[in-house]
């Protein structure tokens, strides 16, 4: 009987399979499982991987100038060395004669792809018919349409090929550029570090990183704390009393000073105290309200998580890392909770924009916020869902947005952390059948002399959406445990503190009443001074990446681009992928090239990275380059869309490769220019 041969990249996966398809019988056959016309294995991630430069030539083993560029014609790859049972398995099955037909079911992206197809290489399998199966979460229906839609291996060939690509990338200029900056460097590095050994790591993303972390360092020590001084009019409204801030305007004496901080400040205090003795002359003694501005303002709902944005919001709210984050993410596909979490859009597609109704009615009958999507279902809001700036089909490339699933069954089994992760997911998706959040605006321009005076208030008159996408504090329990806290209560008010940072926070919060009193002034009108002061402020010097932004910043490196084409060209693109952004900081924290806070979440480099740093700038300078990094990136998705093609690719990198090794190769080691700056690093860290 002709056989149909399922591969998951992993059991957990594989057992999900079966269930879709009802195998009656599940046991394991050390490996894999078998029931009528249908088999199921497994690969368990990676079984095979590229052969390190002694596999082609025992010479190679040793580090030396006159074997590298090392740029092989044909790469050779090994199954790993413990994987040898698993890779058995899976390449046994493919041959068996009654398979007629492969079902490819690793993970639908780049490295998923990667893994099957290095297995097929190396199995040497040929004549059989290979269908690859894509699939945004592992619910029953999703597997089973993606089992009925599954298009032909072939269909993947230039995402294959882009993967092939990148780890030829990596392994490349990690060899190469690890290698010949070892051999120029290592001396001065073991000098300064007082060491027996010294080995300079880097690769393409990896090194970007460093560079990224240190530059903000040095930005950081580099930086100038500048007072400034504000002058502030106590204003009485009746018996209400508001503050209003200086500003200067052209009618000003003091239009285009150099005595000016920017527009609403002094660089002195003896500046600041003058003008109040100008203002305290004025013979009328009040403020006359030149205009008064009521408006309405509404804020929408953000767009959807995507990993990078998931692992932002879970570094500054639960204080974890990104590759928890993301190993908390699979946790939750895997369990059918919520969709294929390696995803770079923030959308979804219109396909699933359409049934959306299910997801929600499986949240509704669930233990997390169920009044919510119960509430979206009764008032309709979801119906007409693709014509919003939620659905997009073409910001969409392998899969789209993290969203709940609608499957509810497993969130009571979740541990404390995976549930709040869980929750801030179903809330955010929620919020986006919500209502705007409305504002109440009231902005006041007053007049003493020729000098003016602004304040503006506002009020929260309509929550909207902040009902729902309060954010989970660290003291609340688990979703669907005993005593979570899902219900209304003071959710708007704290989703707002949250969202503070997307808000004018000029405007001051005050409460309606309040707000009502000072609408009802009018034009004209003249309000006492009660006095004025100084307040004093230093300028702030730029913050330290913590890992949710630094994966942001990964994810958004055209920021960093200063020629406008190329960053309108990369958009999108950014520094490493979501599947491997994580894996990138774990790195640099085990090489010990940067330091992180596990209570803070904030990145530091070490001396031993900013010495890396300083040798790769005078020698590799584009390895630390965000354009060069993204560039490559860009490369890799054009290959894999099909508009570069992959012989050109790499003639591309090896000629990049070849002149930097041989450029660095011919330069001068400068000891004495590296003791210097050396020293220079040296200072900022304690020695042992």
């Amino acid at each position: 009987m002709p056989k149909n041969l399922f591969i998951a990249e992993k059991k957990s996966v594989g057992m999900q399979f079966a269930d879709a398809l009802k195998l009656s019988d599940k046991n394991d056959r050390k490996g894999y499982l078998e029931s009528g016309d249908t088999i199921i294995t497994w690969c368990r991630g990676h079984l095979v991987s590229m052969c390190y430069p002694e596999e082609y030539d025992p010479n190679l083993k040793r580090w030396r100038y006159d074997t590298i560029p090392f740029i092989p014609e044909t790469f050779k790859y090994q199954v790993i060395s413990d994987a040898t049972r698993e890779f058995g398995i899976v390449s046994g099955l493919m041959k068996r004669d009654d398979v007629e037909r492969i079902y490819v079911c690793t993970d639908s992206g780049r490295e998923g792809e990667y893994i099957y197809r290095l297995v097929e290489q190396m199995s040497g399998v040929t004549g059989k018919e290979r269908r690859r199966v894509w699939i945004d979460s592992q619910t029953e229906d999703e597997i089973l349409r993606g089992i009925r839609e599954a298009k032909d291996l072939s269909a993947y060939d230039d995402l294959s090929d882009s993967a092939y690509l990148r780890a030829k990338e990596d392994y490349l200029m990690g060899i190469n550029f690890s290698r010949v900056l070892t051999l120029k460097f290592q001396n001065p590095i073991k000098d300064f570090l007082h060491t027996d050994k010294a080995t300079v790591s880097v690769g393409r993303v990896m090194t970007c990183v460093l560079g990224i972390v240190v530059d903000r360092e040095r930005e950081i020590r580099d930086f100038v704390k500048t007072p400034f001084y504000r002058v502030i009019a106590d204003l009485a409204i009746g018996d209400l009393s508001i503050d209003a801030e200086w500003r200067v305007t052209e009618k000003s004496k003091y239009f285009e000073s150099p005595l000016l901080y920017k527009e609403n400040g002094f660089k002195a205090r003896e500046s600041a105290e003058k003008l109040i003795e100008e203002l305290k002359a004025d013979p009328s003694g009040k403020a006359e309200l030149e205009s008064i501005t009521n408006k309405k303002e509404t804020k929408n709902p953000p767009l959807l998580f995507n990993l990078a944005e998931l692992q932002n919001e879970c570094s500054k709210i639960f204080k974890i890392s990104p590759a928890e984050t993301l190993k908390i993410a699979q946790e939750l596909y895997d369990k059918k909770l919520t969709t294929y979490p390696r995803t770079d859009a923030r959308v979804l597609s219109t396909a699933v924009a359409k049934e959306i109704d299910k997801n929600l009615s499986g949240l509704a009958k669930g233990p997390v916020l169920p009044q919510y999507a119960a509430g979206v279902l009764s008032h309709g809001s979801h119906k007409g869902l693709e014509k919003t700036k939620y659905v997009n089909d073409k910001q969409i490339t392998d899969h789209y947005a993290i969203i709940p699933t609608g499957q509810t069954g497993a969130v009571s089994g979740l541990s404390r952390t995976s549930g709040k992760v869980y929750e801030l997911i179903v809330r955010r998706f929620l919020s986006i059948f919500m209502r705007s959040a409305t504002y109440q605006k009231c902005a006041l321009v007053l007049k003493v002399g020729d000098e003016s005076f602004y304040a503006s208030f506002k009020v929260l008159t309509d929550p909207g959406f902040l009902d729902v996408i309060r954010l989970p504090s660290a003291k609340d329990k688990a979703p669907g445990s005993e005593g979570a806290q899902t219900e209304d209560g003071k959710e708007a008010e704290n989703a707002e503190k949250n969202q503070a940072s997307a808000d004018d926070t000029e405007d001051k919060s005050i409460d309606a009443d309040t707000l009502e009193k000072i609408s009802k002034l009018k034009k004209g009108d003249q309000l006492d001074i009660n006095g004025y002061e100084i307040k004093e402020g230093e300028t702030s010097p730029p913050k330290r990446y913590n890992s949710g932004a630094l994966i942001l910043t990964m994810e958004n490196a055209g920021q960093f681009i200063e020629d406008e084409d190329l960053r309108a060209q990369i958009k999108g693109s950014g520094i490493g992928t979501s599947a491997t952004r994580a894996d990138i900081l774990e790195k640099l924290v085990r090489n010990k090239y940067l330091a992180l806070n596990p209570k803070t979440q904030i990145y530091t480099p070490t001396m031993l990275g900013e010495v890396i740093y300083e040798v790769v700038k005078v020698s590799i300078k584009p390895l630390l380059s965000p354009e060069m990094t993204a560039s490559w990136e860009k490369g890799l998705s054009g290959v894999a869309e099909g508009n570069i093609s992959s012989d050109e690719y790499m003639q591309k990198l090896s000629d990049f490769v070849t002149r930097y090794t041989n450029f660095v190769k011919k330069a001068d080691s400068g000891a004495g220019y590296f003791r210097q700056r050396f020293a220079y690093v040296g200072q900022f860290y304690k020695k042992s």
